[in-house]
């Protein structure tokens, strides 16, 4: 396996620094989510767990899974106690035969996991089939036009997808699919250099 998406290659990358992330949820999470009924969540790949505290923070009831242990006890750390029984923090490598229950959670939420595309579509495939009915699957990635920019991006194409691409994986009479856009926003390139980037961002709503 590669080591890019192995516990032992995140753990060393959460143990380099006190902070990875910003610890503000993701913006697109925030865009799709806010106005959805509070039930149950998975938030896959949840690292140092902003998405996960301010799903809580909503009222959601969030199932929590990470490959690296470092980020899950740092995330626990900072939890507000008043959330704190809204959260199971579990780690879990989404390249394992690991699979979540089936069709379990009101909302299933992947914010910027990036694999090959050999791997990529199984376990994209295996959060959708976690999604309850009138359930939402959220999927958001870097944009492969990222790549023709100054930010700080992997620099190999196979680890790219746009939404319409996990659109298209979906089963339309099982999907609505409501959301499958290349979603422009401002950001810093590693020189301080305002830059345009985009987001996939694919929302989709099995049926009831």
């Amino acid at each position: 396996m590669d080591e890019r998406f192995t516990a032992p290659f995140w753990d060393e990358r959460y143990s380099s620094a006190t902070r990875i992330w910003s610890g503000r949820p993701n913006p697109q999470l925030v865009a799709e989510v806010g106005g959805l009924s509070p039930g149950t969540a998975l938030d896959a790949g949840c690292g140092e767990g902003a998405d996960t505290t301010w799903l809580a923070q909503q009222g959601w009831r969030v199932t929590a899974v990470d490959v690296s242990a470092v980020a899950l006890a740092r995330a626990a750390a900072h939890t507000d106690p008043e959330i704190a029984d809204r959260i199971t923090w579990q780690q879990v490598d989404l390249l394992s035969d690991w699979a979540p229950e089936q069709l379990a959670h009101d909302l299933v939420n992947s914010q910027f996991m990036h694999f090959p595309r050999a791997v990529r579509d199984k376990v994209f495939a295996g959060l959708a089939a976690a999604v309850a009915p009138g359930g939402s699957l959220l999927v958001v990635g870097h944009h492969p036009s990222d790549l023709e920019t100054t930010a700080r991006r992997p620099q190999d194409p196979d680890l790219m997808f746009t939404a319409e691409e996990l659109a298209a994986a979906l089963d339309p009479g099982q999907w609505d699919v409501l959301v499958a856009e290349a979603r422009p926003r401002l950001a810093d390139d590693p020189d301080g250099r305002e830059i345009t980037i985009h987001d996939a961002v694919l929302r989709a709503r099995r049926h009831p």
